[in-house]
């Protein structure tokens, strides 16, 4: 698997990501700044990197200009970012980020915008500018309305109140954060299973997790997955 680099300066996001990506049998190295991200770039050179924008010291974005600028863009670079701006997230890509991450990062996204960076070949130069992907487009989309008249609040979502919706939002917050963490994902899996009637194969495409792994996280939850349709028998 990769060695990836997370870069954050909040402790709860690169223990989440790291104990997300460890699962997923990858080997993570965390920096909480951009001195700590120097260093470990400086020791070797990871497979890939989560850059997080607004950081103490230097800020993402500068980071990744001065790899840039020293030849040391040689691996995909994902910005994350709760609050980014359109200028930012198209200065990013231009840079040569490969996509972008907007906080919450939600599970399914994490796993499926990495291992999409980890597949594409990587592209050294940083002044030929990068197209945009459907995540940035994303952030550009949610800036220009939340821009437009009405700001932010003509594109807030729609509370959902379906019954998994409702289910998320009684999961204890008091608890360790490996049992939430499980109890999130047993009620996600519950939900696409139910969704796709028990179609592994649907299931899969869905959760962007490969069959085999899905088995294995399946049974790890402790979910039964060989139910299946019974009204038309």
């Amino acid at each position: 698997m990769a060695r990836i680099l997370v870069v954050d300066d909040e402790v709860g996001i690169r223990e989440l990501l790291s104990e997300i990506l460890y699962d997923e049998g990858h080997t993570v190295e965390l920096a909480e700044n951009a001195a700590q991200a120097r260093a470990a770039r400086q020791r070797t050179r990871p497979d890939l990197v989560l850059l997080d924008i607004w950081m103490p010291d230097t800020d993402g974005v500068s980071l990744l200009r001065e790899w840039g600028s020293q030849g040391l863009l040689d691996m995909p670079v994902i910005m994350m970012s709760g609050h980014a701006t359109v200028d930012t997230a198209v200065e990013a890509t231009r840079i040569g980020a490969v996509d972008f991450l907007e906080k919450p990062i939600t599970l399914q996204k994490l796993l499926k915008t990495v291992a999409a960076a980890l597949a594409r070949p990587v592209i050294r130069s940083s002044a030929a500018p990068v197209a945009a992907t459907s995540a940035v487009a994303s952030v550009v989309a949610h800036a220009e309305a939340a821009a437009a008249p009405g700001g932010a609040h003509a594109v807030e979502p729609a509370v959902s109140l379906e019954p998994h919706a409702l289910q998320l939002s009684n999961i204890p917050l008091d608890q360790p954060l490996r049992d939430a963490r499980d109890e999130f994902e047993r009620i996600y899996f519950e939900y696409h299973l139910a969704r796709e009637n028990h179609s592994m194969t649907r299931v899969s495409e869905r959760t962007g997790l490969e069959r085999t792994h899905l088995y294995r996280k399946l049974k790890q939850l402790g979910i039964d997955a060989s139910r299946r349709r019974q009204e038309s028998r």
